[in-house]
């Protein structure tokens, strides 16, 4: 009787213990975001990585690396008009508010973005040339809790080395995992 009361016990608690983790996977938060953003630090377009320092939560602190391109017309004496290829590198820290476990919140953020060359950007007055620009992001997201279609879209200043500051908005399209 002994035996089939400690058989029982154990055969409880392996039981719940294997409940308690296969309920632990199902509960798994999409907290990374891979998204191709149109606008934005990555110039024309850009692919990125967007993931949370805390695990199993969409909220809260987080980090974005990514690669882009733009195009721009150089004037040269000797060809005339001459449209290059750009490359950006953008990196940045970003803050997720919103309630948990829900679809949508809003991202602050700001960071900086490598150029692969020095340029003028943008057809200002004041032209800023070097191979940083900074950005900021004010972007409301899309998000589903366990994975799936991702959307931002928002407000993405760039912010020039002499603290000049272009306004550019994006659209990010993605997959949350």
């Amino acid at each position: 009787m002994k035996k089939i009361f400690l058989l029982f016990v154990a055969t409880a608690g392996l039981s719940l213990t294997l409940n308690q983790s296969l309920s632990a996977q199902e509960e798994k938060v999409a907290n990374k975001l891979y998204y191709t953003e149109f606008g934005g630090p990555g110039l024309i377009m850009s692919a990125n990585f967007d993931g949370r320092f805390k695990s199993n939560s969409n909220l809260g602190l987080g980090f974005r690396l990514g690669a882009g391109f733009g195009i721009k017309k150089f004037d040269e004496e000797e060809h005339g008009e001459v449209r290059r290829t750009l490359y950006a590198f953008p990196v940045g820290l970003n803050y997720v508010f919103g309630k948990q476990n829900s679809r949508t919140s809003f991202e602050v953020g700001g960071g900086v973005s490598f150029l692969h060359r020095e340029v003028a950007l943008f057809n200002y007055d004041v032209k800023q040339e070097g191979n940083l620009i900074g950005f900021a992001s004010f972007m409301f997201r899309t998000t589903p809790i366990n994975g799936g279609f991702s959307f931002r879209v928002g407000f993405t200043p760039i912010i020039g080395t002499a603290g000049d500051m272009f306004p550019m908005g994006a659209l990010g399209l993605g997959y949350a995992f």
